[in-house]
């Protein structure tokens, strides 16, 4: 293995790794393990929640 390998390659080697030991599902289950989202949850639960009435919330749920 190379020493000086660019992330690029590393990224790469190890991707096929998981694959070739988990499968692709296997590959895609643990990935997701460690992306965490973006953004801040709270803030943007409470402009949605702040902005919605029970009229609202059943004009939604009709359409």
């Amino acid at each position: 293995m190379k020493t000086n390998m660019k992330i690029d390659e590393i990224r790469e080697i190890g991707l096929d790794a998981l694959r070739k030991s988990l499968g692709p599902d296997g590959m895609i289950r643990f990935l997701q393990q460690f992306y965490s989202g973006s953004g801040n949850y709270t803030k943007d639960r409470n402009t949605w929640l702040n902005s919605a009435d029970i009229n609202s919330i059943y004009d939604e749920l009709k359409k």
